[in-house]
């Protein structure tokens, strides 16, 4: 998992997201919003078709028992949210209350029910029927000048808004809601003749007003969350096109790095497709240097065989001067010098031009202490003739190592061959082996001058060795120990006093340094030759 958090799929996948979440986002909210607007327009529009339903039964009639059971018809009705609040009944008489009668001109009425001075009134009651004179059917005051207030009228159902907001729809004659317990009240009046009018009053509840609206947000967002997954899929789809070409071209170069030189990145054909051109050209790029490294493996191959081959007559001349030199240990260590030359020469030739793919199989490891050995014995025959004392420590008991046995002699010879070459003629030297649980460590000391720069010593081409040395004796040494998870140090040498070479070569990748207390026990003794 920790893996994927820190790979390009993953880093696709998290753009993606937040980039689709950002545009859901973006219309989500816009739309909730309206759906919620539209849910309460929804609402007051349908209380307005419901107060709008009571307009021609007011336009015929104010008889309470015939507007009840128009109310009682209306969804609003049956549900107790309607209410109708109807004008006063009309005054009896007409005008300012002057009443005409046979008697007597004018006269006023003095109360609700009194009788007019002079005789019979000439008007009738507020429907028109034939009346008592002066006799008021509606709870209002009959007397007064006519306009000075609107008097109460009855009401019709269960009434939630104020009187006030009432007599102020009736009074400006237009629809508004007002705030009431638990919701909106719509206040619609209707004109029951030129002069009165009455006020519907229509109840939308609070659960009216966001009936849908959470379904709708439900809907939005599940909708949302849809989009958001279906991105992903798609991001992680073609994030896995491209992290797939990425590894195909990381495989390659470690398999390039590991030595299969016929390794390739396939940039046509199923396996590239839907990779990306950047990809695609890096493939490319990859094919022309693994060809490149191909060709230039195959001239130094070419090469080295030309070299070695060029080597074949001056070791043939030798070989004659060695055979002619008869016989002691001088001759003997020269013809056998001569006959390995002749045998790693042959083998560089046949190594440049046997194929990659024919290569043997190496075994690699061998045991350190039986080539030491066998590379200290060779150079004594040389050590004894320039009268130098040496002494070899620590190389009785098997030591293997995960090196090549000619790599490994390779590497004691060119540190042997350093003493010879960089002292004078009986000059002593040392070899040590020291083995732990993890690693071999050979020391080689002298009792020569030393080194008088060490790390201009350990660069490539750089030592100054005089007539016949490259400066990359120590350089190959160093490699063969960087290739175990070892090093190569230089020092001084405790006991002889010149220079001392330290070799460390990791046996095991897990192991650690030992200390190098004790290694010189019992050193004295063995100068004795």
């Amino acid at each position: 998992m920790r893996r994927l958090r820190h790979s390009l799929r993953w880093a696709l996948i998290k753009a993606a997201v937040a980039g689709t979440t950002m545009v859901a986002l973006a219309f989500l909210i816009p739309l909730g919003l309206m759906v919620q607007q539209t849910a309460r327009d929804r609402a007051f529009t349908a209380a307005e078709r419901q107060a709008a339903a009571l307009g021609p039964a007011l336009a015929i009639t104010t008889d309470q028992d015939a507007i009840a059971r128009a109310v009682a018809s209306t969804d609003a009705g049956t549900q107790g949210r309607m209410a109708v609040h109807l004008p006063p009944a009309e005054a009896a008489g007409a005008g300012a209350g002057a009443l005409s009668g046979p008697g007597g001109a004018g006269g006023v009425a003095s109360a609700p029910g009194a009788t007019a001075s002079g005789g019979t009134a000439q008007g009738g009651t507020a429907q028109g029927g034939p009346a008592p004179a002066g006799k008021v059917s509606d709870p209002a005051v009959a007397g007064g000048a006519a306009g000075s207030g609107p008097a109460a009228g009855a009401t019709i159902g269960e009434v939630r808004a104020l009187a006030a907001d009432v007599a102020s729809a009736g009074g400006q004659g237009r629809s508004f809601t007002v705030e009431v317990p638990g919701g909106y009240a719509l206040l619609q009046p209707v004109a029951v003749d030129t002069v009165r009018t009455a006020v519907v009053e229509v109840f939308v509840a609070d659960g009216d007003l966001t009936r849908g609206v959470a379904t709708a947000w439900q809907v939005l967002s599940g909708v949302a969350l849809g989009l958001v997954a279906v991105s992903v899929l798609v991001a992680d789809r073609m994030g896995a096109r491209i992290v797939g070409s990425a590894r195909r071209l990381a495989a390659a170069a470690r398999s390039l790095g590991a030595g299969d030189l016929a390794v390739r990145v396939p940039v046509d054909g199923k396996q590239a497709a839907g990779s990306p051109e950047e990809l695609r050209e890096a493939g490319h790029a990859f094919n022309a240097m693994a060809d490149r490294v191909v060709q230039l493996l195959a001239a130094e191959r070419e090469l080295a065989a030309d070299l070695s081959h060029r080597l074949r007559t001056p070791l043939t001349v030798l070989r004659l001067n060695a055979a002619s030199l008869g016989e002691g240990d001088a001759a003997d260590a020269t013809r056998h010098a001569v006959a390995q030359l002749e045998r790693e020469v042959d083998q560089i030739i046949r190594s440049a031009r046997r194929a990659p793919e024919d290569a043997p199989a190496v075994t690699v490891g061998c045991d350190a202490a039986e080539v030491i050995r066998e590379r200290v014995g060779f150079w004594s025959a040389l050590a004894e003739d320039e009268g130098r004392r040496w002494q070899l420590a620590g190389a009785d008991r098997e030591t293997p190592v995960p090196v090549q046995r000619g790599d490994l002699a390779a590497a004691v010879d060119a540190l042997l061959g350093n003493v010879f070459r960089h002292t004078g003629v009986g000059t002593a030297f040392s070899v040590d082996v020291l083995a732990t649980g993890s690693s071999v460590i050979v020391l080689v000391g002298d009792a020569g001058p030393g080194f008088t720069d060490p790390e201009a010593a350990l660069k490539r081409g750089e030592g100054h060795g005089g007539e016949g040395s490259t400066g990359l004796g120590l350089d190959i040494v160093r490699k063969l120990a960087e290739a175990t998870g070892g090093d190569l140090a230089l020092g001084r040498s405790a006991v002889l006093g010149g220079a001392e070479i330290r070799l460390r070569l990791r046996s095991r990748p897990d192991g650690t340094v030992p200390p190098r207390t004790g290694r010189r026990r019992g050193r004295g003794s063995l100068f004795a030759r």
